[in-house]
């Protein structure tokens, strides 16, 4: 890199030691280069002019010249207030400050042309601007785009506000002529209209029209992307090239038996495709890393038992690794009634099988006995040792941490094929960018004789209709999910709880007709297999729950999901929860139920999820609600360190990145080429600096 540009920011005119610490300490900025990065994030067009008389028309900070023909205090000590009439050709408005008063009276003068600064406001019926800012008036052409830079009270202390910013980076981009390394070569700026990387820096912290701005934006965010998708496209590159896998060449007479005759139902296109890149990855002789998306009940699991029979076939164990005990047993029952003709021994292991249990398991496992293994994180114990492991299926990866799932590659001489499930759809962009790494399958089409599940949004005021219609499906034979956000009643917090919920909805579906089973995560692991294998046998009509059912309760008579306080979930929780029914033939329905008083964002999450059933749909507006980190979890966060691009908003942008970093490594493999010098520089970089967790997804 430039020596110029790794300069300590202390040595920058205008900074000094105590500023650098601050700016170090508050804002990340510790070289020449850090400034540079801290790009602004909006600019203020000073070149335009509004008049008071369109004051109405405007939702926004304007800029107007005119003069201050009258200035007047009111108020005393603390309630003291500074009010100044301003008038332009058009019209009148106040300029207002609650703070002081005193030196801001000192600075006003009646009757000299000045230009304001700020947001107007409407109080009372009548227009004011509170605390603008005042300058003479500016020559022809006006200051043009003003950046905009965040920054923090104890910067704003030092005269480091947004002002103070602009002047620093002003004087450091006066010194930038030729330092800026160009990274991109210029047949690849041509293509696609990218203007050089110093002019991106200037115009980005100094734009003289809008279009200037984009046009930087544009340059910085295709960079930073195309790095990021180059970067990982690399990395997967490399583990091909390194890791070798067991080669499944066979089907298998088990794998052939299961599908001709034992397959519950007809399987959909969507998944018979998934089935075929599977099979293809496992004939490689590569090991095998895939990323397999399907929205609830999409036939996910069916995939991975045809999966695991393949590895079995070929003389392999394989294993299934789920996030609860819920679930793992649930696995457990459904594939070992589906594969009791087969002759298939199945196991279970999870941290509530006893120790007298463990012995013989352990012993099988290790002598080939057991063919498949289920469990949860239990299996990742040392003690836990396969004769053959060969594939390792993953449900709901996001649940486990990479480190824990990385013992599972030791499991056997070479890394076991790895296919990791999950049933949060995961927006496009964020599958090229977080698992850009791995191969992704999705399942899109559900099994056929799946009725939509009907969405309805009632405020609290419908409670007793509710009831009602719930009595109405029971009678009919049906089963009624309600799901509480809390456990307890909080003190800051004024939403339905789960035990006062429990006590309501046991008053009104009394004894005998009614029997209602509660279950949350503060339960004894038995207490809650008991409550939720009396609703899975039929034995209570009604589970109030927490969000434990979220996933692993497949019960296909319940019809009805009930989601109390349904402003406290995100989409992709909402859309788990209603996953949880529409499993039967019969039709389902799923009720959100919230207060009468709904933020933006909550009413958008109710409209989304009335409106479609399309998991992927919801993850696209949850991304756009709540952006990359709250979407994917902190654990993730690391690719998250943009500076410029936002995986939310830019898209398109990411598609065009990696289909640039794609054609640059087929038609360069190696990177060698004179005209990728920048390219090449820039990714050693990179490469240097990150932990490759690449080969565990």
């Amino acid at each position: 890199m430039n020596n110029f540009l790794i300069t300590p920011i202390e040595y920058l005119k205008g900074v000094g030691p105590q500023k650098a610490e601050l700016l170090k300490k508050e804002i990340g900025i510790f070289s020449f280069k850090d400034l540079l990065e801290y790009y602004p994030f909006r600019y203020v067009d000073r070149s335009r002019y509004h008049t008071i008389s369109e004051l109405l028309e405007v939702n926004s900070l304007v800029q107007i010249k005119g003069r201050i023909v009258g200035i007047f205090e009111a108020g005393v000590g603390r309630n003291k207030r500074l009010t100044a009439k301003f008038q332009d050709e058009t019209g009148m408005i106040d300029l207002v400050w609650f703070k002081g008063a005193s030196w801001i009276k000192s600075s006003l003068k009646v009757n000299e042309e000045i230009q304001i600064y700020g947001k107007p406001t409407n109080y009372k019926g009548k227009w004011n601007i509170p605390h603008p800012e005042i300058s003479a008036v500016a020559p022809p052409g006006g200051e043009g785009f003003q950046p905009v830079y965040s920054s923090t009270e104890r910067l704003n202390s030092t005269g480091l506000n947004t002002k103070g910013i602009e002047k620093l980076v002003k004087v450091l981009l006066e010194q930038l002529s030729g330092q800026v390394e160009e990274l991109l070569p210029e047949s690849l700026r041509k293509e696609h209209r990218l203007i050089t990387r110093e002019q991106a820096i200037h115009w980005i912290h100094s734009p003289g029209s809008e279009l200037e701005a984009q046009r930087a934006r544009f340059r910085l965010k295709f960079e930073e992307l195309f790095f990021l998708q180059l970067e990982l496209l690399v990395r997967k590159k490399i583990t091909m090239q390194k890791s070798k896998g067991y080669r499944m060449e066979t089907v298998g007479s088990l794998f052939n038996e299961f599908y001709e005759k034992h397959i519950p139902f007809e399987m959909t296109n969507a998944q018979k495709k998934v089935l075929k890149e599977i099979r293809r990855d496992l004939n490689t002789g590569h090991h095998m890393n895939r990323l397999l998306q399907g929205d609830v009940g999409s036939g996910k699991t069916l995939v991975a038992l045809l999966s695991m029979l393949l590895a079995i076939g070929n003389g392999f164990q394989a294993a299934l690794i789920a996030p609860t005990e819920i679930l793992a047993l649930q696995h457990f029952e459904s594939i070992s009634e589906m594969l009791e003709p087969l002759n298939v021994k199945v196991a279970l292991l999870t941290g509530s099988t006893k120790k007298k249990a463990r012995i013989p398991l352990h012993e099988e496992l290790q002598n080939g006995e057991i063919s498949m293994l289920i469990g949860t994180h239990a299996l990742l114990e040392d003690t836990v040792k396969f004769q053959n492991l060969g594939l390792v299926v993953i449900d709901e990866q996001h649940r486990f941490g990479v480190a824990q799932r990385a013992r599972m590659w030791k499991k056997n001489k070479l890394a076991p094929h790895v296919l990791i499930m999950t049933a949060t759809p995961i927006p496009r962009t964020l599958a090229m960018t977080f698992y850009g790494d791995l191969d992704v399958s999705v399942i899109d089409e559900l099994p056929p004789g799946r009725k939509p599940i009907t969405t309805m949004h009632k405020f609290d005021s419908s409670r007793l209709r509710l009831f009602g219609f719930l009595k109405e499906e029971i009678a009919k034979g049906r089963q009624v999910y309600i799901v509480y956000p809390l456990i307890l009643e909080s003190e800051t917090l004024d939403f339905n709880n789960l035990m006062d919920g429990y006590e309501a909805i046991s008053r009104s579906f009394p004894l005998p007709d009614y029997r209602v089973s509660i279950v949350h995560g503060k339960m004894k692991s038995e207490d809650k297999e008991f409550e939720m294998n009396r609703f899975v046998k039929g034995e209570t009509q009604i589970m109030v729950a927490t969000t434990v059912i979220e996933v692993g309760v497949n019960v296909p008579n319940a019809s009805v999901m009930v989601i109390e306080s349904a402003e406290r979930f995100g989409l992709s929780q909402l859309h788990q929860l209603r996953g949880r029914v529409g499993r039967g033939a019969e039709q389902s329905y799923c009720i959100l139920m919230t207060g009468d008083k709904l933020s933006a964002d909550s009413t958008k999450r109710m409209q989304t999820m009335v409106r479609t059933n399309d998991g992927f749909e919801i993850a696209e507006v949850d991304l756009q609600l709540r952006g990359p980190g709250d979407l994917l979890g902190t654990q993730q966060s690391g690719l998250l360190d943009l500076k410029i691009a936002n995986l939310s908003k830019d898209g398109q942008i990411v598609v065009m990145a990696r289909d640039v970093a794609k054609k640059i490594l087929t038609d360069d493999p190696t990177i060698e080429l004179p005209a990728n010098k920048g390219i090449r520089s820039r990714l050693s970089e990179m490469l240097k600096g990150r932990p490759d967790w690449g080969r565990i997804a």
